[in-house]
């Protein structure tokens, strides 16, 4: 099941869904039909420039949302939030989608409306994500009085061209629990989810702020599948350190065009999110405890076990033995 759709300013997202699918949509929200699972999707409105669409539905086949790219000038931000209990596919091209997480269930992903998406939703998983779309005088002015940093001034100006991602903090997902979970019928619904939705962005922002303040770089549809495919590349054998040259050659981009779009991109260095999805999968496989330190250790290719302790201490405040017991 394919849905596609252009990322224009009037686009509205329950109209067009409800008519591909075939079913009415009551008072901004609409629910599947049962031979195509169950579940809704419900809209609500703060106004004309900033909108929130929930999506929650267990479907019947994999759904793949195609947002192709609107070159009017619109000044619209769209950011997602995910949180799902299996990896998300993701593609900036007409190529197959990049897997984007192994272990994290959970992201945000914060884009221009001149870049085109393409996104899997698997059948048979419950899915539970997040739109919202807002224009950037709104959001600038839901902003004003902050400090000036180079990520915010991005996407306040209009005509910007970016792709942010980040991981969602324990904070924003109990907040993503509270808004898809709050009583519709209660009277202040609307305003209780308007205020939890600014209290998200905020703590997205909040993140965001600590990334380094450098010039941005503009990004198209084509960069961010290139970045998709090396940020794939990085996940997929966590064993054997990058090598830049050899990425920048897959990306078919200069390394220092690389090492720019990626640290803009996902916050860090192509070296140190190595590092660190290498600790979060360490600490995935400890979990379980079907493995031993050394295991753990040598399956990510320390060959010194006194370094890989050392450096899970640094990222989760135990070394492995103690966090494995915890």
């Amino acid at each position: 099941m394919t849905f596609s759709f252009f990322a224009t300013p009037d686009f509205d997202f329950i109209t067009q869904f409800a008519q591909y699918l075939q079913v009415p949509a009551h008072n901004d929200q609409l629910f599947l039909p049962a031979h195509l699972g169950q579940g809704y999707v419900r809209k609500l409105l703060f106004g004309a420039d900033f909108k929130l669409i929930i999506h929650r539905y267990d479907l019947r086949e994999d759904l793949l949302i195609k947002r192709q790219a609107f070159e009017g000038g619109n000044d619209q931000i769209t950011i997602f939030f995910y949180n799902n209990e299996q990896p998300l596919d993701i593609a900036y091209a007409n190529h197959p989608q990049v897997r984007f997480s192994q272990r994290d269930d959970s992201a945000v992903q914060l884009t221009s409306n001149d870049l085109s998406s393409t996104i899997r939703f698997p059948a048979h998983h419950a899915v539970h994500y997040l739109v919202v779309a807002i224009k950037a005088p709104r959001l600038k002015a839901l902003l004003a009085g902050s400090e000036s940093h180079a990520v915010l001034a991005t996407l306040t100006e209009a005509g910007s061209s970016f792709l942010f991602f980040d991981s969602l903090a324990a904070e924003a997902k109990l907040l993503l629990k509270h808004i898809t979970e709050a009583n519709q019928h209660d009277s202040l619904n609307h305003f209780y989810t308007q205020v939890k939705v600014q209290e998200l962005l905020y703590l997205v922002f909040r993140q965001l702020v600590l990334r380094e303040s450098a010039p941005h770089q503009p990004i198209n549809s084509a960069d961010a599948e290139r970045l998709l495919r090396v940020h794939n590349r990085l996940l997929t054998d966590l064993s054997t350190p990058p090598v830049l040259r050899e990425l920048a050659q897959q990306a078919a981009m200069s390394e220092t065009k690389l090492k720019q779009l990626f640290k803009q991109t996902f916050g860090s260095s192509v070296y140190t999110y190595y590092q660190q999805a290498r600790m979060r999968e360490a600490a995935f496989l400890l979990k379980q405890g079907q493995h031993s330190v050394a295991e753990v250790g040598y399956e990510l290719g320390f060959s010194n076990l006194s370094h890989f302790s050392r450096l899970f201490e640094k990222h989760y405040g135990l070394n492995p033995k103690r966090y494995a017991q915890s």
